[in-house]
């Protein structure tokens, strides 16, 4: 494998914890998004928005707690050997990354309260932004499915290029994400 000095230095295990941890989330939100979309009208289906809803509210609190993590403990440098555009595509994918992991369940939060059905934290109720408003529902509902829909699209990008640095470039960048034992 080849390897640079930048590509060897790690995430910290806080870091690679939270991203692994939101990685299983949004995926895992997302996954659930589709399916309730697709489900008749039920007790079943409204119990598993209630759970998306409150997991929404957990991957943000994680997005947070990854903001300060980060600003604490920056992440390691990109590989000199990368040109200037691989360096932009790399910090705008991320920059996407994280506008759209807020985005998302601002949206949803928005939605919901517009609908008449307020956020809540396995029970523990959120204060709506908004009143109810069908007409603003539907606008916030389009606008929570393109999002959610831009996200994963990132996210399978993201994915991609790790993988081809790994099998293409095999440059030992995923390594620094990776989980690792003790």
């Amino acid at each position: 494998m080849q390897t640079t000095a930048a590509a060897q230095e790690r995430y910290t295990r806080t870091a690679i914890f939270l991203h692994w941890c939101m990685t299983a989330m949004i995926v895992g939100l997302i996954g659930l998004g589709f399916y309730m979309g697709q489900q008749p009208p039920s007790p079943e289906k409204y119990a598993l928005y209630e759970l998306h809803k409150s997991l929404g509210v957990v991957t943000v609190l994680l997005l947070f707690a990854r903001f300060i993590w980060r600003a604490a403990n920056p992440p390691p440098e990109l590989p000199t050997a990368y040109s200037q555009l691989l360096r932009t595509a790399s910090h705008l994918g991320h920059f996407a990354l994280y506008v759209l992991m807020f985005a998302v369940p601002v949206s949803g939060w928005v939605m919901s309260a517009a609908y008449g059905r307020p956020a809540s934290l396995f029970g523990v109720p959120i204060p709506p932004p908004v009143t109810k408003s069908e007409d603003l529902a539907e606008l916030w509902g389009t606008i929570h499915f393109a999002l959610g829909s831009a996200l994963a699209l990132v996210i399978a990008g993201h994915t991609l290029f790790a993988l081809k640095h790994h099998f293409i470039d095999k440059d030992g960048l995923l390594w620094r994400m990776w989980v690792r034992c003790p």
